[in-house]
């Protein structure tokens, strides 16, 4: 099977957006940038497309321009293995115009959606004990970033 990689729609911010990203995760880096020619429709010279890989998956940035925004109907999931990790793709990706939201979700400044979760989020919540799974899902619902030290105090209790 050929690569699947995503697209992602800027309007003119496509190589800003991809040097954050790169910036932000390891094992990252830019790729091919090609720019509009004579023909347009963007003006000549700017930045038409620019792949980038995010540790090790690839993605394009198209910019084409205002007619699409991004919605919370697409996020990118970002497994957290520590606090620290969760903490770290927070604050990065809310630099600069960024806006928190729920449970663990996130705007970037340029209005893509993030989901920052630590993995032990998920082993909790699916532990065979309803009353705590639950107690974790309902402290998970009350937050904005989320916190491994909190999530592991509902699920005891």
């Amino acid at each position: 099977m050929k690569d699947i990689t995503a697209c992602l729609w800027f309007d003119g911010q496509a190589e800003e957006a991809a040097n954050l990203y790169v910036s932000i995760f390891p094992n990252s880096k830019i790729g091919d940038i090609s720019r509009y020619g004579d023909t347009g429709p963007g003006p000549k010279g700017s930045v038409m497309m620019v792949t980038f890989e995010l540790d090790g998956r690839k993605f394009s940035g198209l910019n084409g321009g205002p007619m699409f925004k991004f919605t919370e109907a697409v996020s990118f999931s970002v497994a957290c293995e520590s606090q620290a990790e969760v903490d770290h793709y927070w604050d990065s990706l809310l630099a600069d115009g960024g806006q928190p939201s729920q449970c663990g979700w996130l705007k970037d400044r340029f209005g893509l959606s993030w989901q920052i979760v630590p993995t032990i989020l998920g082993k909790l919540a699916a532990d065979p004990d309803w009353a705590k799974a639950g107690r974790v899902m309902q402290a998970m619902l009350k937050m904005v970033k989320l916190d491994i030290a909190e999530l592991e105090a509902a699920a005891r209790g």
